[in-house]
């Protein structure tokens, strides 16, 4: 790879030793540190993605994972794999509750539709094929056309090679773009899950707490047919041979060890503007916030005595729970700080810089301007459609997609819009499918029509026209006028079928003209419409992303004159990072310290014999028998479950492996502390702390608990 001005950057400056999520190619860059916190690997060997350990590390888009056999299984969350044991559990055989263990392959089950095993082949940074000399002239939406153009262009010839899945990922607002080329494993199946009061113990009362005592980890595994290639579900395919695979370490670990997570982090805000944080914190999470507890509390309400309901949703109560108490957290974090202050102010310098010197000034300043004008522009339509987004049927949303493939399908594959092509193809389908075993007509209708009963009280001028006219909202309409309407809606339409939705796949645009569906008609009847607000969004991102970059491009320049570290924020592509094991000197309230491990004790303290704290009957028993086997830690006298790190993580890191300083599997990350989650946004050294289960722990509940005799064998660990 070329040295672009941002790897120059980087050799300029002094990088703290666990902040940050480094692209594996900057880490030569800090070798110095990454010795000097204990790695005993060569740091440059990271940087190889197709060599031990980065090609033991995957993604399953959403979630990090990592190889841990030769035969292809994935250790990652119980999280992680949740919803694939929701989707297979039934009233009759509640998986989610027992748990899963499959003694043989025949035995595994398929995971969730849609599930992947993304791994990692090739990055590369085609920044100036993207933003080419002609691209950079434009403006607008005539700029986004551009730029996806070049983007497809590239993708698709990446995608020649059969099986594979290529994306292009932007960094830094937009400065960089770099080419992700990535094997595309379709047929996934899960393996092993311990019971919910193992791999969910604490629930949502010990989500983002400490002490911690969770085993929130779960097996898949990988297949691909017969001579090797990435194929579709299939009883012939056989379990994937990774080139290498991460080994399972020996010796146990303890605090002040050397530690590294290696995942796919979702997204960090740290090179946002004062505004996009003042506009974050001041309305957008309080509205997230005050939405996601009317959710909850609707769903609870709703499939109350429904059993099976209840198992379709658990898998959205259970994302919409982690992101709520997130958001809590953020806030609380928030409250009578002075980031925004200091944010304000590290702006005000950095434009105080530009404007010091000509150059720099004739550079930077007109954008820097801008693009303040154009985020103010955008949030403003956040606002506005807040309740919109949300008052929509789920169905409906699903007949506006398969429309808009039917208009996209019927142009030559090149130029369809990205999510469209052919390529695209199988995930739509499996989304679609997917909605079998995690849809209830009657609890759709119930959070629709509280967000609908918000959105239809807002003025005319302030909601979508055609969104009114195809539902059929008018001024001053009551709850019981709304309820009527959704009624309607829902009982003329056939697409709470599975053979429905999917006979939808494939038909001609004159196909949706002439049904009656009533979610089909709404989803003709908003298209126009939709492609021109879709335009017209396209037209302002454009200009952002011209604005942001050069923004970016100047914040680096400022950043590297003061010597401070410069990676770019998270966005879902591969990173690491790396610290050490630690506890805390004082607690989330200012006193007292956390201590670095927490210990099966904790489990049998906490355990109540119901709900959030139902420790299953066999660990409590092995743990009251002291059966720990090798897997006690001679100083704790106990098996750990829990340990804290400085590690700079975030979500997507979920199921990330932990490795000590030979690179060998300790643990996986699964969680941060409540008052260090704000680090997605203001990165605090003293604070930030993740959470992973301990490696002994998920064995021992394997070997003493679960009886997963089989997978440890597998693991080359019995």
């Amino acid at each position: 790879m070329k040295k672009t001005f941002l790897t120059l950057a980087i050799l300029s400056t002094v990088a703290q030793a666990d902040e940050g999520m480094w692209m594996p190619q900057q880490l030569p860059q800090v070798a110095k540190q990454l010795k000097a916190a204990g790695l005993k690997l060569d740091p440059a060997s990271l940087t190889k993605l197709t060599e031990f350990p980065m090609n033991a590390i995957v993604s399953l888009g959403g979630c990090s994972a990592s190889f841990v056999s030769p035969q292809g299984l994935v250790a990652t969350n119980h999280h992680c794999v949740y919803n694939s044991v929701a989707v297979n559990s039934t009233p009759e055989r509640d998986l989610l509750a027992n748990g899963f263990l499959a003694k043989t392959f025949a035995e595994e089950l398929p995971a969730a539709p849609g599930s992947r095993v993304y791994v990692t082949k090739d990055v590369s940074n085609v920044s100036d094929k993207i933003i080419s000399p002609d691209v950079a002239r434009l403006a607008g939406k005539a700029r986004v056309d551009a730029m996806e153009k070049n983007m497809k262009s590239m993708v698709a010839e990446c995608e020649k090679d059969a099986g594979h899945r290529c994306t292009v990922s932007s960094y830094y607002g937009g400065l960089e773009f770099y080419l992700i080329k990535q094997l595309e494993i379709r047929d996934v199946r899960l393996v092993h899950a311990p019971p919910a009061g193992v791999g969910k113990f604490g629930g949502d009362t010990d989500n983002w707490m400490w002490p911690r005592h969770t085993g929130d980890y779960g097996f898949y595994r990988a297949y691909v047919s017969k001579d090797g290639k990435a194929a579709d579900f299939s009883k012939d395919n056989v379990p994937y041979v990774p080139k290498t695979h991460l080994k399972i370490a020996r010796e146990g670990v303890k605090e002040g060890d050397f530690i590294m997570a290696l995942g796919y982090p979702g997204r960090t805000n740290r090179h946002r503007l004062p505004s996009e944080v003042a506009f974050t914190f001041d309305w957008s999470y309080p509205a997230f916030v005050k939405a996601s507890a009317e959710t909850l509390a609707i769903i609870e309400r709703e499939t109350k005595t429904n059993e099976d309901a209840k198992l379709k949703y658990a898998g959205q109560v259970a994302n919409v729970n982690n992101y709520y108490k997130n958001r809590k957290g953020m806030l609380t974090s928030y409250e009578g700080s002075d980031f925004l202050a200091r944010k304000t102010k590290e702006h005000a310098d950095m434009k105080a810089w530009v404007n010091a010197n000509p150059a720099r000034q004739k550079e930077y300043a007109a954008d820097i301007e801008q693009v303040e004008k154009l985020i103010a522009q955008r949030d403003a339509e956040t606002k506005r459609d807040f309740f919109l987004n949300a008052s929509a049927p789920r169905l409906l949303n699903v007949a506006r997609r398969l429309y808009r493939l039917s208009n996209e399908s019927a142009k030559p594959n090149v130029e369809r819009k990205s999510g469209y092509q052919e390529r695209d193809l199988p995930a739509l389908k499996s989304s679609v499918a997917a909605i079998e075993r995690t849809y209830d007509e009657k609890v759709d209708k119930a959070l629709v029509l509280n967000s609908l009963k918000k959105y239809a009280a807002q003025p005319k001028a302030e909601r979508n026209a055609s969104f009114d006219a195809a539902v059929g909202i008018a001024n001053s309409m009551s709850e019981a006028q709304l309820k009527t309407v959704l009624d309607t809606m829902y009982a003329g339409s056939k697409l709470g079928t599975a053979a429905e939705r999917a006979a939808w796949i494939g038909k001609t645009p004159a196909d949706f003209k002439a049904s009656n569906d009533s979610f089909i008609k709404a989803a003709v009847a908003m298209y126009d419409a939709g492609m021109k607000s879709e335009a017209e969004e396209e037209e302002l991102a454009g200009k952002i992303q011209q604005a942001y970059a050069n923004y970016m491009k100047a914040k680096i320049a400022y950043m590297t004159s003061k010597g401070q570290p410069v990676y770019p924020d998270a966005n879902s592509t591969l990173r690491v990072t790396f610290g050490k094991i630690a506890g805390r000197d004082h607690g989330a309230d200012g006193t007292g310290s956390w201590s670095a491990f927490t210990t099966v004790k904790g489990v049998v303290a906490k355990a109540t014999g119901e709900g959030e704290f139902n420790a299953p009957a066999a660990q409590l028993a092995a743990i009251k028998a002291k059966d720990f086997g090798k897997y006690v830690d001679p100083k704790l006298k106990s098996v750990p479950v829990n340990y804290l790190a400085t590690l700079d993580i975030t979500g997507g890191n979920s199921g990330s492996a932990a490795l000590n300083s030979k690179a060998e599997f300790i643990g996986l990350a699964f969680d941060g502390t409540l008052d260090s989650i704000i680090s997605d946004w203001d990165f605090n050294k003293a604070n930030t702390r993740d959470i992973q289960v301990d490696v002994r722990y998920m064995l021992w509940n394997m070997k003493h608990v679960d009886k997963a005799d089989n997978l440890l064998k597998e693991m080359n660990v019995e």
